[in-house]
């Protein structure tokens, strides 16, 4: 097995797989925008994976892939919150995110051309198209789990998945409840990955972003 990429959208649960990946031993990154990122970590989600799932299949054959859902009546205004929340440094030009953040963020959500980028039908138009296009993309692959962490038996799933033994508690952290969103940041443990680290190619990024044509700048 080469990585595992957590491919829910936001508000899926990703960071508390996240922490929970981390008590298993796994370096972990929530969030990765340099090469160096992805070659530390041996778990990743977030952005970029929820957007670019394919090229990063490509780029690390024989990994694996998990995709978070999550009931639209708790979703949808749980990401009304974060999109309200971020909006303005998420702005392709004048946005203060990190690039690929804000490259991921408003291909997916389309924020730079929907009016009410936080209108239920829209916001459940793109957690639909992005689930129907993660599940045709992945389908019939044995590389491939779906799950939803607030089910109990999702995390045993999860284990037997990646093949790994069960210790501690049954079920996955609850974390970035309400209006929460800093939960990674201020959990500590020494596997958790930068999103930024820098190694021999410093901060570069993976050269397939240059070619999106929605990409503004890296």
């Amino acid at each position: 097995m080469n990585k595992v990429f957590i491919i829910g959208l936001p508000r899926t649960g990703t960071t508390s797989i996240s922490v929970a990946m981390l008590d298993y031993g796994f370096n972990v990154a929530h969030t990765a925008y340099t090469k160096q990122a992805f070659t530390l970590a041996d778990v990743i989600s977030d952005s970029p994976c929820f957007c670019d799932y394919k090229e990063l299949d490509n780029l690390f054959p024989d990994s694996k892939f998990v995709y978070l859902e999550r009931d639209l009546s708790l979703w949808i205004p749980s990401m009304q919150m974060l999109i309200n929340k971020m909006k303005a440094e998420l702005h392709p030009t004048t946005g203060s995110f990190n690039p690929i953040l804000k490259r991921t963020f408003n291909h997916t959500f389309e924020l730079a051309t929907t009016a009410v980028p936080d209108d239920v039908d829209h916001l459940k138009a793109c957690y639909l198209r992005h689930q129907r296009e993660v599940l045709e993309y992945f389908k019939d692959r044995n590389d491939f789990l779906r799950i939803d962490i607030s089910h109990h038996t999702s995390l045993t799933q999860l284990l037997d998945f990646l093949g790994v033994t069960y210790c501690g508690k049954p079920v996955f952290p609850h974390l970035n409840i309400g209006r929460k969103v800093a939960c990674w940041k201020e959990h500590k443990h020494p596997n958790k990955v930068n999103a930024n680290s820098a190694g021999p190619e410093h901060r570069k990024f993976f050269d397939y972003a240059k070619q999106r044509k929605w990409l503004s700048a890296i």
